[in-house]
C-alpha cells in the first residue's frame, strides 16, 4: 500500500504508512509535519508496533503535542498538534 498524505479540513491532516517498517513511519510523518503550520492537527495512521517509539521520541524533541494515542487492534491512530 502506498503512503498517503492529504488535508481532510482545515488545518487538519492524514497522514496513513500502514504497511511501512521502521524507519520510514518517523521519516514521512517528520516531512509531513513540516508541510503543515503551527497548530495543524495530523492523524497518523500506521501498523508497525516499534515505530510508535521513534515517533513519540521526534515529537517531544519538537515540541509537537500528541495528544490521542488509539490503538485499534493491529493498527494505530494517534493526532499530533504541530507546534
Amino acid at each position: 500500500m502506498a503512503m498517503t498524505f492529504n488535508k481532510i479540513g482545515d488545518g487538519e491532516w492524514k497522514l496513513n504508512v500502514c504497511g511501512y517498517t521502521c524507519p520510514h513511519p518517523q521519516m514521512y510523518t517528520k516531512k509531513a509535519l513540516q508541510k503543515m503550520e503551527g497548530g495543524d492537527v495530523l492523524i497518523l495512521e500506521f501498523d508497525n508496533p516499534s515505530s510508535g517509539e521513534s515517533i513519540l521520541a521526534m515529537c517531544e524533541a519538537e515540541g509537537n503535542d500528541l495528544f490521542d494515542k488509539q490503538d485499534l487492534g493491529g493498527s494505530f491512530s494517534w493526532k499530533i498538534r504541530k507546534a
